[in-house]
């Protein structure tokens, strides 16, 4: 789908020299002599490397046309994280650095949005948080109750995190998938 440079916005992905961008920023330049512009910084969806390119503003771009789809996460092998549509029951190998660090918190049967291009992942979200057991807390040392102080502590799936004096191992928390972040204790 063609869209003048005007219309470029932040999040939009472009079809440009053969590659698929992600819009950061735009901004619309009128000097005082000659015709206003956009300058536009694209980062590769792939490779993740950036670039700032100078549009026309009369001039037309290529916006690709995205798919999201809800799809269940079903397990690992070697680098790859495999989904499954739960409505074509068609199976989808992602691989684990297009995840990123949120892959330590996939869980079997997960529902995650997966955002295609022709077929192929680009991205995949995880829900914002998720439910974890703590395996190992370090023991609380007496006298720092009165201000709040985190100890740290490991997860079920071997990260690492910070968490408040009352958790103790065995104990189930809610973690944030974005960050591995202690948010609350569990309600079970």
């Amino acid at each position: 789908m063609k869209i003048n440079a005007i219309d470029i916005k932040p999040g939009n992905v472009l079809e440009h020299q053969g590659k698929l961008w992600l819009v950061l920023k735009r901004e619309l330049i009128q000097p005082g002599k000659g015709g206003a512009f956009a300058q536009v910084e694209l980062r590769d969806l792939r490779s993740g490397t950036k670039l700032n390119e100078r549009f026309r503003t009369q001039e037309t771009v290529e916006r690709a046309r995205l798919d999201e789809k809800e799809m269940q996460y079903l397990y690992r092998e070697g680098g790859e994280a495999s989904f499954m549509d739960a409505d074509s029951y068609e199976q989808v190998s992602v691989p684990l650095e297009t995840i990123g660090e949120p892959a330590d918190f996939l869980r079997e049967g997960m529902m995650c949005t997966i955002v295609l291009y022709e077929g192929t992942p680009l991205s995949v979200t995880l829900p914002p948080n998720v439910v974890m057991t703590v395996v190992e807390a370090d023991p609380v040392v007496r006298g720092q109750t009165a201000a709040s102080s985190y100890k740290p502590g490991r997860l079920e799936n071997g990260r690492r995190v910070m968490l408040p004096s009352f958790i103790e191992a065995g104990t189930r928390i809610l973690v944030s998938t974005a960050d591995g972040g202690y948010i609350e204790r569990a309600k079970d």
